[in-house]
């Protein structure tokens, strides 16, 4: 059947048919507003703070920002509450199929995740490897540890598939609850 309507997406190739063509930001943004629905937990993506510079005003109902600029640089992308502790969080995708480049994430991102852990609360980051459909939570712990072995030593470029199975985390796929993440932080941090 040929809609009328094609809109091309970002994707990362999921496997059960009925998530297929969503990107992982929106399947985060989807499983968040359930958690907020059911009233499960309270996690949303934060904005970013820009400076706007210049809008161009063709029409007053269409203002178009032209230029703008980040006041100070972003943390992470997500955060909230569940179950009374506070949780942080950064989403990444790769097309690569065996590695996470190391790249992709900010050292102000890796250190704000080390004071959150370091302050109580939960930090982690889920990453998307589109090519291979699976998505990954990793505690933030590790995620220090490997950056830091990485400014430090040059020895490593990227986190391998192999430590995302061995330390992390897979995230299966559901309908309603996308990607549900607080499913593995429960065992993690509620569960003992």
């Amino acid at each position: 059947m040929n809609y009328p309507i094609k809109k091309k997406v970002s994707t990362i190739k999921l496997t059960s048919s009925s998530n297929r063509g969503m990107d992982l930001e929106e399947a985060i943004n989807l499983t968040n507003e359930i958690y907020i629905q059911r009233d499960i937990a309270y996690i949303y993506k934060k904005p970013i703070p820009i400076q706007v510079v210049s809008v161009d005003y063709a029409k007053r109902s269409a203002a178009k920002i032209t230029e703008a600029y980040y006041k100070v640089p972003s943390t992470t992308d997500y955060n909230g509450i569940y179950k009374g502790r506070y949780i942080d969080f950064e989403a990444k995708e790769t097309i690569l199929k065996t590695s996470f480049p190391l790249k992709n994430i900010h050292e102000h991102q890796v250190s704000h995740l080390g004071h959150i852990v370091k302050h109580g609360g939960i930090g982690f980051i889920l990453v998307a490897f589109k090519s291979i459909g699976k998505v990954y939570l990793l505690e933030a712990k590790y995620v220090v540890e490997f950056y830091q072995r990485f400014l430090t030593k040059q020895d490593r470029r990227s986190i391998s598939l192999t430590e995302f199975e061995e330390f992390g985390h897979l995230i299966p796929e559901g309908y309603a609850l996308r990607l549900d993440y607080l499913k593995i932080i429960e065992q993690l941090y509620f569960s003992k």
